[in-house]
């Protein structure tokens, strides 16, 4: 293989922008700096010993810009602590589910701001669309059935990234889409599919071989781990808003447009050696949803066709929201996010160690915003005339350009080159939701998953104080934006 043709299987991720404002600052620790600044001004005007008790002031903002804690500025963490606060105040960080008091109809019993999400049934497919009336979004899913991606060569890896950019590229060319999102999730093994083969292809003449493969295949199912895979498309109802006029208005306007974007998906998704099935229906989705929350039931639930399947019941029925991880059901969640993908050229399957860690149980999410082209084109001049304005500043106070400057310089002039040849820009935002029956679990469980995304070349960061946000965005296939 020549260099040109390795070249080509890899691919190279954008870095996550770090520049700040001024001279690297973000608008935090600028306007910590600007409230040091004030206060030693008005020490020296006042004279005496007014600079000595200014001099805490100054010390507190000098540490609030300086000092970082989990990466980042210690400034930058105020507001999700006031959040925190705020919410443990008023009680917010605890939901039961009110058992005895009946929900309106057509809506979701999830907690927090996603309980304001409604259902909305399509007459024509009987699939199961979710509609945010505060966001204004109509979001459909569909399940993805594929074959075992790192068992392919090399070639057939390649062919199907390509086809997989672009049909995830035609799909958000339309201007409706809002959002994309990817979740694969590792299950525990009902054994159903496992029962399903021996009734379809077994011989049960009653002898011992048969029995006693019967009773392997009972107690051997539900032993075993599945992958499975979802992909959430949501429409923005403010953006689609003259296709639904033209579709007759209203949610039924938009069920059509959303249909029409499906079915666009479903052909690219073909195209791209993929099996989608239909959009999933009330009680595939109630299921994915409860196993989601209480992982422990969700084989129960597999074998057993009929039940647990009604979505105005499948939410959880106990949340407790911790510091660091989320209490559900019979279960601890804890999400990380993904802060930085490869930097270096990677393959197609850089994923597997994260993708296939075994003895884990946990949810891969990855949802993808579109930008507009004007828009994006707007955002990458404005970076651009930062970054030389940033250069000319630290010329002038002397400051050497570190290597990370110049790397993010170079994916901006990159991000615009690939805009003006015709390609679309698309905002990812990983998450990884590890789940465990025990606290002691689940730190096993983040440790591993850290280590294989270490493995993977990215990074992970756990998301301290907002679990339970980021679990809605990233556990659970409705296609919430981050």
């Amino acid at each position: 293989m020549t260099n040109e043709e390795r070249l080509a299987t890899t691919s190279r991720f954008s870095r996550l922008p770090r520049r700040g404002i001024l001279v690297g600052l973000s608008g935090a620790q600028l306007g910590v700096l600007g409230l040091g600044a004030a206060a030693l001004v008005a020490a020296l005007v006042a004279g005496g010993t007014s600079f000595v008790g200014a001099i805490p002031v100054l010390m507190t903002c000098a540490a609030l810009c300086w000092t970082r804690v989990g990466g980042r500025p210690t400034v930058e963490w105020l507001p999700v602590i006031t959040t925190w606060a705020r919410r443990s105040a008023t009680g917010q960080l605890e939901y039961r589910a009110r058992v005895g008091r009946p929900r309106p109809a057509g809506t979701l019993a999830l907690p927090g701001d996603a309980a304001r999400l409604r259902q909305w049934v399509d007459a024509e497919t009987g699939g199961v669309m979710i509609h945010d009336p505060h966001a204004a979004t109509l979001t459909a899913v569909i399940g993805v059935q594929h074959r075992a991606f790192m068992l392919l060569d090399a070639d057939d890896q390649t062919r199907r990234t390509a086809a997989w950019g672009r049909a995830l590229a035609s799909t958000c060319r339309s201007g409706n889409i809002a959002a994309v999102q990817i979740l694969e999730r590792t299950l525990p093994d009902s054994g159903r599919g496992l029962a399903d083969w021996w009734t379809a292809h077994g011989s049960d003449d009653g002898g011992w071989a048969a029995r006693t493969y019967a009773e392997l295949i009972d107690r051997a199912g539900p032993t075993g781990e599945r992958h499975a895979s979802t992909i959430s498309l949501t429409i923005s109802l403010r953006s689609a808003a003259r296709s639904v006029r033209a579709a007759g208005g209203g949610l039924r306007g938009g069920a059509e447009v959303l249909r029409q974007e499906v079915a666009s998906l479903t052909a690219a998704l073909r195209a791209a050696d993929l099996t989608p099935s239909a959009m999933l229906d009330a009680g595939d989705l109630a299921l994915a949803i409860r196993t989601a929350y209480d992982p422990a039931v969700g084989a129960a639930l597999e074998r057993h066709g009929t039940v647990g399947r009604d979505l105005a019941t499948a939410g959880p029925v106990a949340v407790t929201e911790s510091w660091g991880h989320l209490r559900a059901d019979s279960g601890y969640h804890a999400v990380l996010w993904i802060s930085e993908w490869p930097r270096t050229l990677v393959y197609p399957g850089f994923l597997a160690p994260l993708l296939l860690a075994p003895g884990v149980g946990r949810t891969f999410s990855v949802t993808f915003t579109p930008v507009r082209a004007d828009v994006a084109a707007r955002d990458l001049r404005r970076k651009k005339t930062e970054y030389i304005s940033d250069a000319a500043q630290r010329g002038r106070i002397g400051q050497i350009e570190d290597a990370s400057e110049s790397a993010e310089y170079s994916d901006v002039l990159q991000q615009e080159a690939d805009l003006t040849a015709g390609h679309g820009v698309l905002r990812a935002v990983g998450l990884v939701t590890v789940s465990a029956a025990t606290l002691d679990e689940l730190e096993r469980a983040i440790a591993a998953v850290e280590q294989a995304a270490i493995q993977a070349s990215c990074e992970t960061r756990r998301l301290w104080g907002q679990q339970a946000r980021a679990f809605a965005h990233g556990a659970i296939p409705i296609g919430r934006t981050p």
